[in-house]
């Protein structure tokens, strides 16, 4: 969102899946052995083995971003970075490239951590469109959890992005429910991903279903944000530093490590977004030339814009709040909140951060286990109602 508030590391991705890999003749034994050589180039590594897990080997998103480019101009395949959860492997993502090839199926439901019997959790994008910030706290969710994102239209390059927010909502829920037909659901988002989560909420019940735990992490009311001068923007500047510095001070050794690298990725990860915005500022009009860069600029635009022109209609549901320990001035507001359109109130939960932490290690770790507690709590109040209370009319 606005300010850089909503940054995270991961947040980017690239574009369209197109022309066929196969076409040095060479089959997919030459595909799994370019990949090998692209990982272990980018990873430091005298050799891969295929089925070795791209994270458990230490890559990370800003890697990410350039495997994905090498991968770009190898294979002529463009592949969004939220392949790397159904493709973590070698192999798997050999596999991907293969299918890609002869296909332009393209979804906004990627599996992040498919493991458990535990109701699935469907997390939404923040407003770079793609859902790798949510790696870390998928794993500290733990292999019994059930992890999903939706990411933003646009990401494989086929066509636009949404620009309403109602309009994201209403895609995801479709592809939610072709997943999981009935509820009771579990939501939640970062930021704008928080505006967008909300807005399926409604139209889930709206639709006579459940929404058992509906998390907001650090989101606001974006419409209701104040307009700012160049000197509240400045101060907002001022206390982003702040906030990092308090962040990092707190930590251990180990933990400053972590925190560094993940906030290194973060604005290494930035640099595609601010070139596209640069590219769409002064390229000349009417041109069409467009690049990785361009449709990331143009999708962090849409997303941002669409969640400050929401006009959010009351939910008649709970909305479980995830707050930083201090915050942002500009958004120190009570009109920012939610307590007002939520018709059975807000749940606020304070988490021991400054802003921009929560998806970062290792502070995501909280975010992670206070998340689990709420779910945990939500379980137990579905399975004590009495058999034949059921769905969206006992909520």
């Amino acid at each position: 969102m606005k300010n850089g508030h909503c940054v995270q590391a991961g947040e980017t991705s690239l574009a369209k899946p197109s022309a066929s890999p196969s076409g040095n003749g060479r089959g997919g034994d030459e595909i799994t052995r370019q990949l090998s050589r692209i990982w272990c180039d980018l990873l430091g590594l005298s050799a891969v083995d295929p089925d070795q897990n791209y994270f458990d080997l230490g890559g990370d998103s800003m890697l990410a971003v350039q495997m994905f480019v090498h991968i770009e101009s190898r294979f002529r395949i463009k592949l969004p970075l939220a392949s790397l959860f159904e493709a973590p492997t070698i192999r798997d993502l050999a596999a991907v490239i293969r299918r890609e090839a002869d296909s332009s199926a393209w979804s906004p439901l990627v599996t992040i951590q498919p493991l458990g019997a535990r109701p699935p959790f469907f997390c939404v994008h923040g407003a770079g469109g793609n859902v790798l910030i949510y790696q870390k706290l998928a794993q500290h969710l733990g292999l019994d959890q059930p992890f999903y994102g939706f990411q933003s239209q646009g990401l494989d390059g086929t066509c636009d992005p949404l620009t309403r927010v109602e309009d994201m909502a209403a895609l995801y829920v479709q592809n939610l429910r072709a997943m999981q037909a009935r509820g009771p659901y579990f939501l939640g988002g970062y930021c704008s991903g928080g505006t967008i989560a909300y807005e399926m909420a409604r139209q889930l019940s709206a639709a006579g279903e459940e929404v058992a735990l509906l998390a907001l992490f650090d989101t606001m009311n974006w419409c209701k944000l104040p307009a700012v001068s160049v000197w509240g923007r400045v101060r907002h500047d001022i206390e982003r530093v702040v906030f990092h510095t308090a962040n990092f001070l707190v930590l251990n050794p180990s933990g400053k490590l972590r925190f560094l690298r993940g906030k290194w990725n973060a604005l290494r990860v930035r640099i595609p977004v601010w070139r596209g915005m640069l590219l769409d500022e002064f390229r000349s009009r009417g041109s069409r030339k467009s690049s990785s860069s361009l449709a990331l600029a143009r999708i962090w635009k849409a997303n941002d814009k669409a969640c400050v022109e929401y006009l959010p209609k009351p939910y008649p549901g709970v909305v479980t709040d995830f707050q930083p320990r201090k915050q942002y001035r500009r958004f120190r507001s009570p009109d920012l909140k939610w307590h007002r359109l939520a018709q059975m109130g807000q749940r606020t939960i304070v988490l021991d951060m400054c802003p921009a932490g929560m998806l970062v290690e290792p502070f995501v770790g909280s975010l992670a286990l206070a998340l689990r507690q709420e779910m945990d709590s939500t379980l137990r109040s579905i399975r004590s109602r009495p058999a034949s209370c059921c769905g969206a009319e006992c909520a």
